[in-house]
């Protein structure tokens, strides 16, 4: 989501500074040729049309709903963009304790990966969910999941997390090549 955000300030800081240069230069060409056209953009020829619009015109209604909704949507868009941090008990109260998503995976899937009969295994982790996908050595998995369900818990349960996230964990077999 936050490449998002980078990707809608690029453009707008793009657009303002087009915008900004055009009106520039627009204006000192006003300025030592009062009575020409405008250098880039037809001013003269847009002052007849917009003369005749008005406020209660549908297409200006119309219009001013767009950016309304674009705009919402942009506030949305930057309200979901900030960090995804995950809060942990305070040791003091002037202190705040927080870790990120991948810290947290980075912790449990060592562990995971310490584990016998693990040939490989991805951790995803946010404040309210962290999941374990393991492949097993063997064909067979025996009680690989399990086990690997009581790591995961127990790596979770030994942090001190404000909130406990839920933990899902799926095991596979290791493929047989032919």
């Amino acid at each position: 989501m936050r490449l998002l955000v980078r990707l809608f300030a690029a453009l707008l800081g793009l657009a303002a500074t087009v915008l900004g240069v055009l009106l520039a230069v627009e204006a000192v060409w006003a300025w030592f040729r009062p009575a020409s056209a405008g250098l880039a953009v037809p001013w003269r020829g847009w002052r007849a049309p917009l003369a005749g619009l008005a406020w209660s015109d549908p297409r200006v209604m119309i219009a001013a709903g767009v950016l309304a909704v674009l705009g919402l949507v942009l506030l949305f868009v930057a309200a979901r963009a900030g960090r995804k941090d995950i809060r942990l008990h305070d040791p003091a109260p002037e202190v705040t304790v927080t870790t990120d998503p991948r810290s947290l995976a980075r912790l449990v899937g060592h562990q995971v990966r310490g584990q016998d009969g693990v040939a490989s295994a991805s951790v995803t982790a946010s404040r309210s969910r962290v999941r374990v996908k393991a492949t097993g050595e063997y064909s067979s998995l025996g009680d690989l999941r399990d086990r690997l369900m009581t790591t995961t818990e127990e790596a979770v349960g030994e942090l001190p997390l404000r909130s406990r996230p839920s933990v899902s964990v799926s095991a596979a077999p290791m493929k047989q090549n032919r």
